[in-house]
């Protein structure tokens, strides 16, 4: 297994995050447990920050907070100069909680309740990321109804599609999200945001993809985003000063995958923005971006017991362990892959290939598949690696299993942020109906 951050093999053999043993976090904390390495989370937010300041160019970097958002992440996004992206009500509260600045937090989503509408506004957000018409109207509604004018980024498809999972690819012309280019939808989008009183005109939202390594794509997308906010001040006099260009930078989750560096990703984008903006002799915007997997992904690492072995002779050896799909739903909805090793047994030399299942009640509970280890042992404590983005943030209780604690690890001091569910967490929400006695 790749090490990342902080992580290292101590003189015990064992794995150690953020100066932390990982047999000593288990014994604290019990598994599953998430562990989060707090160093990495923060030099990933400074390197974004810090390649930013150097392209000369005004910009906001928004942690995606739909990638792991918790109170915690909220407040170290906070004190790492970042802004915010949310896509629910659950996500804005949870950063007013953190008492996150409410000016730098974006709202994203297709589908906008009018209760979460009107929550953002009396929150003082900084700006909706606008996505279909029917929003529009709404915004522009609740907005007239409380005298409030709505600052909006409008979110449209560029038609890039970029090399990523199918299920992850939102930047083509079919997709769910935002007002289509090719089409003639994103033009007509503005022709009546502009006669509408209470919608605030900042500039256009794009977003690719995910998981992406490469930089021809976003580049791509700046020039027809470029040409795009031409065409419309040609046509409407409508000049942009913001334009956000999304997310999806990729991380390395197994061998073969090959990010580029934070740096390069961000020189990329600047270069083609100073470039084709120039070209059409247009005023450079503020860039703004939406980093999540990138800045927590390397950071998290899942800590199992494991419990049970089954070995069918000529055909496969499984290894199951005390999670699984609820607390890691990737591997069952992205065929994801990872890597792993025994955590209390690092140093050892593999000795047999097995593949590691959940203990969900599903044949598709499986994390890993023929993964290299040692001849592995019960009670055995299994690492997996890069686990810090949608792992948390997709975790579920089917089967009724409590959700993991999550603890931050940084200077060999671990803290808790989020607690491990209880039982009564489990049926807190649970009633019995009077007439069943």
């Amino acid at each position: 297994m790749y090490l990342h951050g902080t992580s290292k093999i101590n003189g015990k053999g064992h794995l150690e995050i953020g100066g932390c043993d990982a047999t000593d976090l288990v014994q604290t904390f019990g598994t599953p447990l998430y562990v989060v390495d707090e160093t990495l989370v923060r030099k990933q937010c400074s390197e974004y920050m810090e390649a930013f300041r150097a392209s000369g160019l005004q910009f906001q970097v928004a942690y995606a907070s739909k990638a792991f958002c918790v109170m915690a992440m909220c407040k170290l996004a906070e004190e790492e100069g970042l802004s915010l992206d949310v896509v629910s009500d659950g996500e804005l509260f949870t950063a007013l909680q953190a008492g996150f600045p409410a000016e730098r937090i974006h709202f994203h989503g297709n589908n906008k309740t009018p209760e979460e509408i009107s929550m953002a506004i009396d929150a003082g957000i900084g700006c909706f990321v606008i996505d279909n018409f029917v929003e529009m109207h709404l915004v522009n509604q609740i907005g007239a109804e409380k005298g409030v004018k709505v600052k909006a980024l409008f979110r449209v498809t560029p038609g890039v599609e970029a090399h990523t999972h199918e299920y992850i690819s939102t930047g083509q012309q079919d997709s769910k999200f935002g007002f289509d280019i090719t089409n003639g939808s994103a033009a007509r989008a503005f022709a009546e945001a502009k006669e509408l009183a209470n919608i605030e005109i900042l500039g256009v939202h794009s977003h690719i993809g995910s998981q992406i390594f490469e930089v021809e794509g976003f580049q791509m997308a700046v020039q027809r985003v470029a040409d795009f906010s031409q065409a419309i001040r040609e046509q409407q006099g409508i000049t942009f000063t913001v334009v956000n260009l999304g997310g999806g930078f990729g991380i390395r989750y197994i061998d073969g995958h090959t990010p580029l560096p934070i740096s390069q990703y961000v020189k990329a984008i600047t270069d083609a923005v100073k470039t084709y903006f120039a070209a059409n002799e247009y005023p450079v915007p503020q860039i703004w971006v939406e980093p999540g997997r990138s800045i927590v992904g390397e950071a998290g690492t899942t800590l199992y017991t494991v419990g049970t072995v089954k070995e069918i002779p000529g055909i496969r050896k499984y290894v199951a362990v005390d999670g699984g799909m609820t607390d890691n739903p990737r591997p069952a909805l992205y065929q994801s892959k990872y890597e792993a090793i025994l955590a209390n047994r690092a140093t050892e030399q593999s000795e047999e290939t097995v593949s590691i299942a959940g203990k969900c009640c599903e044949s598709g509970d499986m994390l890993i598949w023929d993964l290299a280890l040692p001849k592995v042992n019960i009670g055995d404590v299994l690492a997996v690696s890069c686990t810090g983005a949608y792992n948390y943030a997709m975790a579920s209780n089917y089967n009724r299993i409590r959700r993991p604690a999550v603890v931050f690890v940084r200077n060999g001091e671990a803290d808790v942020v989020v607690k491990r569910e209880s039982f009564q967490d489990i049926v807190a929400n649970d009633l019995i109906p009077a007439r069943m006695g």
